[in-house]
């Protein structure tokens, strides 16, 4: 009864697919192929991952930067409560989300172009390997999957980094600020105009080595622990070889602690040289248009070498508490939301083509 089922609905399936197909060429349109489907669905998915992912800890993330990058002569944010309540005080619930359309704005395409590349990295690596080894049944390792994951990391962020930058400055802008951005294309112009367009890029190069082992663990991780929870089935977690979300959650939350805190110092000194050149840093920074300490960065070797010297080597992890806060749940739920939304639309395309 249930194989007649299974035909009955496999046939249904394909009258509506010829019936879509007929339409299409009486109006002059080529129906799109799976491949493209496939693409859209993954950028798709990937893209409402970000969102959601970091919209949900948007509060976190804005004082995770402030931490970062807040004068040392002048603390307004002294740990992840004190600097919440301050912020709350002070600039009012928007306060807590300021930045976020621009991180969203941010996030959805290089989430999707992450995600996207990961699997397509995946695929491409996977057959080198079998094609190496002479095994077809080969499977990723979890060295090949950093490495797929590294590269996924590296081109989604290049991708969108000048908008990563100037979400860096808009978040640490206060109301006290005495300059400031009106929003996204107002600050993207403005740092072409004043700054150059190289100024988009400040901060590059940490970011670079900083992605390959944080988006790289992420990958790794997530992947190689959803492999081992299914293959050994413990504690009764694995159910007809599917994770629950809730095992999918904690997965990511691994995924993330791991990654966030190898590559934590590297994300500091790109927040930094961020402000680099920026007139009003300084006292966008700290609020009330005081500097006793130079923004001023040669390159990366130099930005490590004076917040070690004039901030000691825990300067390096400033905001790290917020972050980790922050880090477990977001990643999680990207991770989920991908896999879900993915299943939903598969479900979609399936009927509607």
């Amino acid at each position: 009864m249930a194989s007649e089922d299974v035909k009955s609905e496999s046939a249904v399936s394909k009258i509506v697919n010829l019936a879509e197909e007929a339409k299409l060429a009486r109006e002059g349109v080529t129906a799109p192929s799976h491949a493209v489907l496939s693409i859209c669905k993954s950028l798709i998915a990937g893209g409402v991952a970000g969102g959601v992912s970091r919209t949900a800890v948007a509060p976190l993330e804005r004082l995770k930067i402030l931490l970062q990058v807040q004068n040392s002569h002048n603390i307004k944010y002294n740990g992840t409560i004190q600097g919440l309540k301050h912020i709350w005080r002070t600039e009012g619930f928007r306060g807590l989300f300021k930045g976020n359309g621009t991180n969203c704005a941010r996030i959805v395409p290089n989430s999707a172009v992450k995600f996207f590349s990961y699997e397509q990295a995946s695929k491409g690596i996977l057959q080198l390997y079998k094609q190496q080894t002479g095994n077809e049944n080969a499977q990723l390792t979890p060295a090949l999957r950093l490495g797929a994951g590294a590269c996924a990391g590296i081109i989604a962020m290049s991708a969108t980094y000048p908008m990563d930058m100037v979400r860096g400055r808009l978040t640490v802008q206060t109301e006290n600020s005495p300059y400031q951005y009106r929003g996204i294309f107002h600050a993207l112009s403005t740092v072409l105009r004043e700054e150059g367009p190289r100024a988009l890029y400040k901060g590059w190069l940490p970011s670079v080595i900083g992605v390959i082992p944080y988006v790289g663990l992420n990958f790794a991780v997530y992947e190689s622990l959803k492999d081992w929870l299914i293959q050994t089935k413990p504690f009764g977690l694995v159910q007809d070889s599917e994770l629950s979300v809730t095992t999918r959650l904690a997965c990511g939350a691994a995924a993330g602690t791991v990654g966030q805190t190898v590559a934590y110092p590297l994300d500091v000194i790109r927040r930094r040289m961020q402000m680099v050149g920026w007139n009003n840093a300084a006292s966008v920074v700290i609020g009330d248009g005081r500097s006793k300490t130079s923004l001023e960065y040669t390159g990366m070797v130099d930005a490590f070498r004076k917040t070690v010297r004039y901030e000691g080597f825990g300067a390096l992890y400033k905001g790290l508490v917020p972050n980790s806060v922050k880090v477990v749940p977001s990643i999680a739920l990207a991770f989920v939301t991908y896999e879900v939304v993915k299943d939903i639309l598969g479900v979609e395309i399936r009927i509607s083509d």
